[in-house]
């Protein structure tokens, strides 16, 4: 290719991330609230599945809970 093709390109991917704007709208956002939107459909209970998860499994973690494996945290 020549410069001006390759040039040419480099410029129009580039021109591509020059209007990010956010998927959702902010009139949007109150759709997403909506509670059939969750994963499950109770939120404090897979919050506790979670915990009893990642204690016994010691080894994995990051997802915000902390201590051992004997799930006396």
């Amino acid at each position: 290719m020549s410069k001006p093709a390759v040039l040419a390109s480099v410029l129009l991917m580039l021109s591509g991330c020059a209007s990010v704007e956010p998927w959702v709208k902010p009139y949007e956002r109150d759709k997403l609230a909506d509670p059939i939107m969750a994963f499950g459909r109770h939120p404090v209970a897979l919050q506790h599945v979670a915990h009893v998860r990642d204690s016994r499994e010691a080894a994995k973690g990051a997802n915000g809970s902390g201590g051992g494996g004997c799930g006396c945290n």
